[in-house]
Order: structure tokens, then sequence, then C-alpha cells
């Protein structure tokens, strides 16, 4: 079990786990998102190789259009 914290908020998760696999298990469409993984942006590409750990601070913001 790891304890992490996404969106503020605190998170347990059954062990290290792929940020991309998460997104998915979650439904969030990657196109849409914008992820900062411990204080720094991370490009799209690179999403697959993050793994979530212990005491990681993860941000998740979705695109949101209307007028």
């Amino acid at each position: 079990m790891i304890t992490l914290t996404i969106n503020g908020k605190t998170q347990e998760l059954d062990g290290p786990t792929n940020l991309v696999s998460y997104l998915d298990s979650m439904n969030v469409n990657r196109r849409f998102i914008a992820v900062a993984y411990n204080g720094t942006v991370i490009q799209r590409k690179e999403l697959d190789s993050i793994t979530l750990t212990e005491g990681d601070h993860v941000e998740i913001v979705r695109a949101v259009g209307g007028g």
C-alpha cells in the first residue's frame, strides 16, 4: 500500500502504479489534461514513463471549454 497526494487529496493505492494505468482506471481522457508530477509539468509523451510511488504529489488539470 502506498500513500500519495492527487489534486490535494490523500490517496492510497495498492502499490506503485503506472500513471497512465491510473488515469485509465479513472476514465480520464489524456488528450484533455495536463499533469504536474512532484511539481514538474509532464509532457504527454512522458506520461507512460511515470510510476506513482509513496509520497508523490500529482496534479491533474482537465481542460474545460465554454464561453
